[in-house]
């Protein structure tokens, strides 16, 4: 009989992550037996499927209330999945919220407990680092200052690169896709990445979409969200000449100038495609009032978090306005006072993160020690 092991990812970004190790795991142990919670991506590479991550996204303290029972009736069906699959270990990709619950709860059960992209205890909820120390057997870093935050705490963690790095060195070795959309008459192109969850569509675009009118020398193209449907961006948008590609998030920042992102993971997406951008970042406000207050980070986008400086302007609540958005954008399209600095910043961005082959150092490191 082959080993056990049981995976768990709850948003789009731990499908992607999730996949990359699946593959690498089964390339180096074909007979591995996987059994996960994702998306897509992991169902396309092999294992069996335990939950489906449209059923998981919830984020901010209000949503999370919001959504309670479901939230602890998936943590109820996961521990008795897990007992029923008696994995040899379990790997948890980042969704700290959740899995850190299941970290606790597998510990106890004398289950050995991997987990990929470390929680951010450095930016908030600092104590849960003993927590980590107690109930983790090993963690991956993809941040580099991360190794060291953890050393304070004499807690051994593994660096092992951002997993973007090889995901986007891999697009960039196919042949250049180009975009589906309709014909922009030679427009040079700025994206927007507004997003993958309904309430940033609805709280972020009516700030962005402003911006067609203001900027009519470029053509406006969103990111659509895979678990998105169309009808949503439709309503949106409304008579404005915008289109929405789907799946075609790296093409569409490959071929842009400039680019509108919300926080998260598509800013350093953005930074490594070498495409200036502006970062937004508009939360409900009650969930908005208590991260303040809890949240120990300099800057809320990855690109500055890394550089340890504001590289990338951000647009923060209620400084996220359209007009604040258009002078921050002017600056980094070509031509613009702001550009250039922002592209050797990137450069350094790179430097900084050094080589990739994150997915597959964290799957020689558990098949080594499952």
């Amino acid at each position: 009989m082959g080993r056990k092991l049981y995976i768990i990812s709850g948003e789009a970004s731990g499908d992607l992550h999730g996949a990359n190790v699946m593959k690498e795991l089964l390339a180096q142990e074909p007979d591995l037996d996987i059994r996960f919670w994702g998306g897509d991506k992991m169902q396309a590479v092999g294992g069996t499927m335990a939950k489906h991550i449209r059923e998981l996204a919830f984020m901010g303290f209000v949503e999370v209330l919001m959504n309670l029972p479901t939230i602890l009736r998936n943590i109820r069906f996961c521990k008795k999945d897990i007992q029923e699959f008696k994995p040899d270990a379990i790997l948890l990709i980042d969704y700290p919220g959740f899995n850190m619950r299941i970290a606790e709860w597998a510990k106890k059960n004398e289950l050995k407990v991997y987990f990929y992209i470390s929680p951010t205890v450095w930016a908030w909820k600092e104590n849960r680092v003993h927590k980590i120390k107690r109930d983790v057997y090993k963690l991956f870093c993809i941040l580099p200052f991360e190794a060291d935050f953890y050393k304070k705490y004499n807690y051994d963690v593994e660096y092992v690169g951002h997993p973007l790095l090889d995901e986007i060195e891999q697009y960039q070795q196919l042949p250049k896709q180009e975009l589906t959309i309709a014909s922009h008459e030679g427009k040079p192109i700025i994206a927007m990445l507004p997003g993958s969850r309904k309430q940033e569509l609805r709280t972020k675009l009516p700030v962005m979409l402003p911006l067609v009118d203001l900027f009519p020398q470029y053509h406006f193209v969103i990111a659509g969200a895979p678990n998105m449907d169309i009808a949503i961006y439709k309503e949106l948008i409304g008579d404005k000449k915008v289109d929405v590609v789907y799946g075609q998030t790296y093409p569409l920042l490959q071929q842009s100038e400039a680019a509108v992102v919300t926080s998260g993971t598509a800013t350093l997406e953005t930074g490594l495609f070498e495409i200036p951008e502006v970062v937004c970042y508009i939360g409900n406000s009650i969930s908005y009032q208590i991260a303040k207050r809890l949240v120990n980070v300099k800057y809320i986008s990855l690109v500055n978090l890394i550089l340890d400086k504001e590289s990338v302007v951000e647009l923060i609540q209620n400084e996220c306005t359209t007009d604040r958005l258009a002078k921050e954008l002017s600056d980094v399209i070509v031509g613009g006072k702001k550009r250039e600095q922002v592209l050797e910043d990137y450069k350094q961005l790179k430097n900084m993160l050094g080589k990739g082959g994150a997915s597959k150092k964290v799957a020689q490191s558990v098949l080594k020690t499952i």
